[in-house]
């Protein structure tokens, strides 16, 4: 008896005593079920026979099966304004598919989206599964936008599949992972932490006695790009330019805005006659005042898989490592070839 509460609504276990609600708030209306694999319930009755098929379905899955038939209900009025499902299909995968419908009263208020969210949650978090799948007819633009709000990913489309009504339909595929899950959560975090920008600061000097860095450029951040702001700086030795360095200012300010989790705030790079010398490592503590003067306590430093010599600079910085990440394809990262990222956190003490 699975109940999830979110900031408006109560999840609850559907019951066949929900037939009357269903019919005046959901499965009457022609607009609700033009997407659905039922048609419009044009009575009570009709409802009732709906209903009962649809209990019986899930009374029917394998012993052991997780699933939960829930009743979305506002918390102001504790009116049923829709449904949502899960039920898993694939035992071996722990992969389970999610179906929902609302009623069109309440369409355009992100109360799908607030229950998907929850049941998401619920079933990576107490469920323990590793694969969650949605799909929609491709006519059903809101749909779509639903499931990506709630951090599913568009997976594929499959043309002209089924038939809806006498008609060829082409049906979009989507789908999260635990993996995916997580990291959404732990970008949340990141663009939790303290950062504070008020204009680019004047930079002190920059130098161990060994290395110094030289302020080459300071870039404004740019919104419509998700860019932050950021310190561009030449790692020099005995008045040569051994390599660069940069600094962004700033975790992503929203939990999509991912830019900064899969590319870092630090990006470096020794020129090839002065590898292998710990100089990238002497740069990287060398950014300590200028962090922590836009009050940064935490940086991220991303690298390729492959990239060894990156990887011991994290080591030696006593960078922790997150993660290994699948990048997005949305990436700049992907388009240049890239396909897995380590995701180190820097703590700087």
């Amino acid at each position: 008896m699975i109940r999830l509460e979110t900031e408006r609504l109560y999840l609850r276990p559907f019951e066949a005593s929900d037939a009357e609600a269903m019919y005046r708030n959901v499965v009457s209306n022609p607009d609700v079920a033009r997407f659905m694999c039922y048609n419009v319930c044009d009575s009570l009755e009709a409802t009732h026979e709906h209903v009962s098929q649809w209990l019986a379905y899930f009374g029917k899955l394998p012993h052991g099966s997780a699933w939960c038939n829930f009743a979305v209900e506002l918390k102001s009025s504790g009116e049923l304004i829709g449904t949502i499902d899960f039920c898993e299909n694939d035992k071996d995968a722990r992969a389970a598919e999610i179906g929902y419908q609302f009623g069109k009263a309440w369409w355009g208020n992100g109360y799908a989206t607030e229950a998907l969210r929850a049941v998401i949650d619920h079933c990576f978090q107490e469920v323990g599964l590793n694969r969650l799948w949605a799909d929609h007819n491709a006519f059903n633009i809101a749909s779509g936008k639903v499931l990506l709000k709630a951090g599913m990913q568009h997976e594929g489309t499959f043309r002209q599949c089924y038939v809806r009504k006498g008609e060829m339909v082409d049906k979009l595929s989507y789908a999260i992972l635990k993996e995916d899950w997580e990291i959404q959560r732990e970008i949340a975090y990141y663009n939790s932490l303290p950062c504070e920008f008020n204009g680019f600061i004047d930079v002190p000097a920059l130098t161990n006695g060994d290395i110094y860095l030289v302020c080459l450029d300071k870039q404004l951040g740019n919104p419509e790009k998700k860019h932050v702001p950021g310190y561009e700086f030449a790692i020099c030795k005995l008045g040569e330019k051994i390599g660069r360095i940069n600094l962004r200012i700033g975790y992503g300010g929203g939990l999509y805005n991912s830019n900064l989790y899969y590319g870092g705030q630090i990006g470096y790079d020794i020129y090839e006659p002065h590898r292998g010398n710990g100089y990238a490592a002497q740069a990287c503590r060398l950014l300590w005042p200028v962090a922590k003067a836009h009050k940064m306590e935490t940086l991220l430093i991303t690298n390729d898989v492959n990239n060894i010599a990156s990887m011991r600079v994290c080591e030696k910085l006593g960078a922790r490592l997150v993660r290994v990440a699948r990048l997005p394809e949305w990436t700049d990262l992907y388009k240049e070839g890239q396909r897995y990222s380590n995701i180190y956190e820097w703590v700087l003490l």
